[in-house]
């Protein structure tokens, strides 16, 4: 379940028709999935029928955290990613360093990260 709806985006970056729907959902999907990897959890609302599961190592999987309501600051973060999808789709990099999220994307989604790259895991 997408925290952020179909409608929500496509306001967001101010689009009318239908001609992009099915694009505008892939990059909600896809933003989603980027943020929720990048704090390192996944970006959902709570599953009553979530049932512990193992990883390949017998650890346990943590469930996801249970952002109920979910936080607005998060779902902005979602939309700006979005949105930056969907400008960005054409653009090509010759010898410049494109950035993976926008910086306001990141700067919201760090003061959710569970884990950095430097914590010695």
């Amino acid at each position: 379940m997408s925290i952020v709806s179909l409608n929500l985006a496509k306001a967001h970056m101010k689009l009318d028709d239908y001609a992009d729907d099915e694009l505008v959902q892939l990059y909600i999907d896809a933003a989603e999935s980027w943020l929720g990897n990048y704090i390192g959890n996944p970006l959902s609302i709570y599953d009553p029928d979530w049932k512990i599961t193992y990883g390949e190592d017998g650890e346990p999987i943590p469930p996801p955290a249970d952002y109920n309501p979910m936080p607005a600051d998060l779902k902005l973060a979602v939309l700006k990613l979005v949105s930056f999808y969907f400008q960005c789709r054409n653009i090509v990099s010759f010898g410049l360093s494109m950035q993976l999220a926008p910086q306001g994307v990141t700067s919201i989604a760090d003061s959710y990260r569970e884990r950095w790259f430097t914590d010695g895991v």
